[in-house]
């Protein structure tokens, strides 16, 4: 029994003789952990006015950024952001059990986190927009993985402000926090300033998506950082001796430790702040997180799989529709699939085709696609419910009136009027002009019974098409087609999409990026003489030929997921550097 006693007492003393081992090995001195522990008991002081200097700029920086939408006005105010020395110096009070250092530190933070939330909060009652940006929506809704990350960056910091400055190191910790805490807090302040000057119900969604990032990220930060600093046994006897000599000349310490024992504070946490209860209480704030977190990333791979099965669904029916139903026996065009809208709803899924055809449907030829759809999905037919609209097209029209003027001419065929009619547009849509910002890509005839000419004008462009410059065309349309009564209207398709933000060393599709493809691909697929172009970039810091990895993988997705031609997807190789991919439709004919 005496030797176990023996060994159980050494045993404290072998575990800091192998934690000051481990320090060595990372080149963390004894006298770089003195200086560790003043550089960051220095860092909480509130009499820098340079420190709240960059608080503010930062967090202006950030909220203008968000509401931007621009990822490297974002990425500034990230690098500027001093939050990294109270949020180390917290994880440090954690690691050593110093209640002045943990209260200074939380102090400071607090404050700061107020003054970016106000700064931040008065910037967007001066904006005249407020939108919902791609960059403020991606942090509304934070998931585990946005916890993982905040762990590994602050492990990153912590060991990088442990080591001697050496070059680059000191860029580590500026983006560990940068990643974290700044751009999310400013969407606190978006969120705040979005409900009290316009919808106070959106405004505090956005606020509590952020503040629930912000706190992740801080939380899991301060937990990584206090491991590190345990484990590198920063809080040895001579470097606590001589934090307690600095600490009797610095004004702040003093009145921090008068405060403690004025109101008896530290003989209150004195039985509650050992190491493992500090552990257990960072472990069940982590937990608590974990709530919200899961069911987030459980919403996220939700969406995605609904949007896998819809998109199985629409590659079922548009095949199915192209194999049976588009032709007549003869081999000539019948119809045309122009959209599917799909809904679900009380296990029923609903199909609604608009086609543009020359021939009704009969109800025997929709329950007949019907069944074959609910074959090829796996379902039962009386699950699936058919809403066809169908437009008949203007050679229709001209063979029926034809036959109620019984003209003695031998009728022509649905193949020659329908060629006949598509020359006449042809001929009258050639040579139409938009203004410059505009691009012309197609257009569609829409006809029905009793209903005047309807064309619709599909245009590439950034933005849409003066009312003065609609107003001019549409005249010029009905001047070409010889209909006054003509109506024209316009389908704006968005030329610049993204962007899409890579992580830092990745070429993973970020976790938003199913969406804005899916909807790139629907936009291809229903106009075929469009293509894309991929614009990936990569920073200097990253490894090489990241730029080209990310291009790959989104177009991947495009050929893959989107099913859209290799041959319409062009991939482009950024010489800017970034993490923001964008995804550009041009004309396949440009």
């Amino acid at each position: 029994m005496s030797e176990a006693a023996s060994s159980m007492a050494k045993l404290p003393e072998r575990l800091n003789l192998w934690r000051d081992r481990f320090a060595t090995s990372l080149g963390v001195s004894p006298q770089r952990k003195e200086e560790i522990y003043l550089e960051l008991s220095k860092s909480v002081t509130l009499r820098d006015p340079s420190y709240w200097l960059q608080i503010l700029f930062a967090a202006g920086i950030a909220t203008l950024g968000l509401a931007l939408n621009s990822p490297a006005v974002i990425i500034g105010a990230m690098l500027i952001s001093p939050l990294m020395g109270p949020i180390l110096a917290g994880g440090l009070a954690f690691a050593s059990g110093d209640l002045i250092l943990g209260l200074r530190a939380n102090f400071s933070l607090l404050l700061s986190c107020l003054a970016a939330v106000a700064f931040s909060v008065l910037l967007v009652g001066l904006l005249p927009f407020k939108e919902m940006t791609n960059e403020i929506a991606a942090r509304t809704q934070p998931t585990t993985l946005d916890l993982v990350v905040a762990l590994f960056s602050g492990a990153i910091g912590s060991m990088a402000i442990c080591r001697e400055v050496k070059g680059v190191v000191t860029s580590i910790p500026g983006v560990a926090i940068a990643v974290a805490l700044m751009p999310p807090l400013c969407v606190v302040g978006y969120g705040v300033g979005v409900a009290v000057s316009l919808n106070g119900a959106e405004g505090m969604r956005v606020a509590r998506g952020g503040g629930l990032l912000f706190l992740t990220n801080l939380v899991a930060i301060t937990f990584t950082a206090m491991l590190v600093f345990l484990a590198l046994h920063i809080d040895t006897k001579e470097v606590r001796e001589r934090v307690r000599e600095w600490r009797r000349g610095d004004r702040e310490s003093v009145v921090t430790r008068y405060l403690l024992r004025r109101f008896r504070i530290s003989d209150r946490v004195r039985n509650i702040g050992g190491l493992p209860s500090r552990l257990v209480m960072i472990l069940v704030t982590i937990a608590l997180l974990l709530i919200p977190l899961t069911q987030s990333l459980g919403q996220l791979k939700g969406e995605i799989t609904r949007q896998q099965q819809e998109n199985r669904v629409r590659r079922a029916a548009t095949q199915l529709w192209q194999q049976y139903f588009e032709k007549l026996p003869g081999g000539e065009a019948r119809s045309f699939l122009d959209s599917i809208a799909i809904s679900e709803a009380d296990g029923r899924l609903t199909l609604a085709l608009r086609v543009f055809d020359t021939q009704p449907y009969t109800e025997a030829e929709k329950t007949e696609y019907t069944r074959l759809v609910a074959e090829r999905l796996s379902r039962t037919a009386d699950s699936i419910r058919l809403q066809l609209l169908e437009i008949p097209t203007a050679a229709a029209m001209f063979a029926a009136r034809a036959r109620e003027e019984k003209r003695p001419a031998a009728p022509l065929t649905v193949a020659q009027l329908r060629a006949d009619f598509q020359q006449s547009v042809e001929t009258a849509m050639q040579g139409v002009r938009l203004p410059p910002a505009a691009q012309l890509t197609g257009y569609r005839i829409v006809t029905g019974s009793g209903e005047p000419l309807r064309v619709v004008v599909n245009y590439l462009g950034d933005r849409d098409i003066e009312t003065d410059a609609q107003a001019l065309v549409a005249d010029e349309i009905r001047a070409r087609f010889a209909i006054a009564d003509a109506a024209v209207s316009y389908e704006r398709i968005q030329s610049s999409l993204g962007p899409l933000v890579f992580k830092r060393n990745q070429a993973a599709l970020p976790a938003n990026a199913g969406a804005l493809l899916d909807q790139i691909a629907q936009t291809l697929r229903q106009h075929p003489g469009l293509r894309a172009e991929i614009v990936a970039p990569a920073e200097p810091s990253e490894r090489e030929k990241m730029a080209e990895e990310r291009a790959q993988a989104i177009s991947d997705y495009l050929r893959e997921r989107g099913e859209i031609a290799a041959e319409r997807i062009k991939t482009i190789t950024s010489a800017e550097a970034g993490r923001s991919a964008v995804i550009r439709l041009m004309c396949r004919s440009c």
